[in-house]
């Protein structure tokens, strides 16, 4: 297993995701809610480790 690099930019409630190629992918959160560009989920945080996603893919 290789290592992989990974940047993320936070702007406000935005995060731009890069990788060794260059642009990855788009975020936004606000509070305990997100959402991912490149995987069109919604995630919730929720106590302690846990969280809830919602792929936009199965719903």
């Amino acid at each position: 297993m290789g290592l992989m690099f990974r940047k993320r930019k936070k702007y406000g409630p935005i995060i731009l995701n890069f990788t060794e190629n260059g642009f990855s992918s788009w975020s936004i959160k606000i509070g305990r809610w997100s959402w991912n560009s490149r995987a069109r989920a919604h995630r919730v945080d929720l106590p302690g480790p846990l969280s809830w996603k919602q792929d936009k893919s199965r719903s």
